[in-house]
């Protein structure tokens, strides 16, 4: 399950769900088509990287993202379906969703080699229906998004929703599968539901903050499938498993299979990063999932980043920690909130396949340098970062970094290059934020940390 975003200046896609129930979801963003500003641009096709994971690990992820909820149930056995996949869409689809769709499909039958295609049949395997975002949050509040089994309709949900029959514990083999989709938010908002829902109507139903280069992660930096995700979702629908089968059946065939789908892993030494307790999940979902008032959010993010601290991590987590930490000090005490920063900087620094992390940190670190008076300074920290964006097809993060690369350029005396970086950021932040409204917000939220504008 996906969380709203949160409503910081410079809080794009890095946000985190509220603790779940068996049903898996995602979160919210922009609305209806902007006019007056340039063409949305759009990724032309995806280029992921190959996983390079030790089949160590990811034998040890497999287990745990098939037979645990996000709430922390078990599941007693593996689940997936049998036979080609069919995918109908209903509702009021978006125009943008058609594209995506296709290209997604295309890389699930390609990466993964799942037999999925496109169909207007009643009885498809996965229905996407698109709805309008109230009426999920009238019925989910804390997703924008949401996959459901054994339904193929909103009314379908709604009548059985109060019984074991849309429960995930309870199925045995998939056969119907039901996606609900916000018709009316922003493209990559629609475009990242499609990915991560997906992805878990075929396979995991779990995520894990001990994952970097996933989706299958809470923290949501992720928001397109990765060459990893396809590799899990690979093994996933390899011969060799088959509804059904128990843990320790499933944990007895994986080396073979990942031996045939991860070649390269068979050689790599494990890292095998020690398992995130519930209450450090539990912090990070209370500092950055909406209800709690600030000072109890303040102090989870304080907490996790203790209980980080005291866990002895250096990985990914320990920076997450004081990146969430970060973000909510921002409002209230900015000089500690830049201090924060800087060490979920060196963390995601340190470890391996965190570029797009790296990325995020950058954008708030540059806006603190523009803010400064220190164009230059914005400038080097923000180049590393566009291609990252690009490759990732984060077209709200790139568009934000383009934005704030024009600031400096403005702050730097090269007007003439700012006015081309700023109209091209528009295009991308149409496809990013969606609006014309939120368009213009986020242009006017990154103009004003420029100290020549005041």
């Amino acid at each position: 399950m996906r969380a709203l975003v949160l409503p910081l200046v410079l809080a794009l896609a890095s946000c985190v769900p509220a603790p779940p129930a068996d049903t898996a979801s995602r979160a919210v963003a922009g609305i209806s088509a902007p006019t007056g500003l340039p063409a949305m641009k759009t990724f032309p096709g995806s280029a992921p990287q190959p996983a390079v994971v030790s089949n160590r690990d990811l034998e040890r992820d497999i287990l745990e993202l098939a037979f645990t909820l996000e709430s922390g149930r078990t599941l007693s056995s593996f689940t997936r379906f049998e036979g080609p996949v069919t995918l109908r869409v209903t509702g009021s689809p978006p125009r943008a969703l058609s594209g995506d769709l296709d290209r997604l499909l295309e890389r699930l039958r390609a990466e993964a080699q799942i037999d999925i295609r496109r169909s207007s049949a009643p009885d498809a395997s996965i229905t996407l229906v698109a709805i309008p975002r109230d009426d999920i949050r009238r019925h989910l509040p804390q997703a924008a998004c949401f996959v459901v089994p054994n339904v193929s309709s909103l009314g379908e949900y709604l009548a059985a929703r109060n019984s074991g029959a849309v429960s995930w514990t309870r199925v045995q083999r998939r056969e119907r599968v039901a996606i609900f989709l916000p018709a009316d938010a922003a493209p990559q908002e629609v475009r990242d539901c499609l990915h991560e829902e997906i992805a878990q109507a075929l396979g995991p139903l779990n995520d894990l903050y001990r994952l970097t280069g996933s989706v299958f992660n809470d923290d949501n930096v992720h928001t397109v499938l990765t060459g990893y995700d396809m590799t899990v979702l690979r093994a996933w629908y390899d011969p060799a498993l088959r509804s059904g089968l128990t843990r320790s059946e499933v944990a007895a065939r994986l080396p073979a299979v990942l031996a045939r789908v991860n070649p390269r892993g068979e050689g790599l030494a494990p890292r095998y990063l020690p398992p995130t307790p519930r209450d450090w999940i539990e912090a990070v979902q209370t500092a950055l999932g909406p209800g709690a008032p600030y000072a109890e959010r303040r102090h989870a993010a304080e907490r996790a980043v203790r209980i980080a601290t005291d866990e002895g991590w250096t990985d990914h987590r320990r920076g997450f920690s004081h990146y969430a930490l970060g973000r909510l000090l921002q409002g209230t005490d900015a000089t500690a909130a830049l201090q924060e920063f800087l060490q979920a900087q060196h963390y995601f620094e340190i470890t391996p396949d965190t570029a797009l992390h790296q990325a995020y940190v950058a954008s708030q670190l540059a806006a603190y340098a523009i803010n400064d008076h220190r164009p230059e300074d914005a400038l080097a920290l923000i180049a590393p970062h566009l291609a990252t964006a690009t490759r990732h097809e984060n077209a709200a993060l790139l568009a934000t970094l383009m934005m704030l690369k024009a600031e400096a350029l403005e702050l730097a005396g090269r007007p003439s290059e700012a006015r081309i970086v700023r109209m091209d950021s528009l295009g991308w932040a149409r496809y990013g934020f969606g609006s014309d409204w939120a368009v213009r917000a986020k242009m006017r939220e990154i103009a004003a940390l420029n100290p020549a504008r005041g």
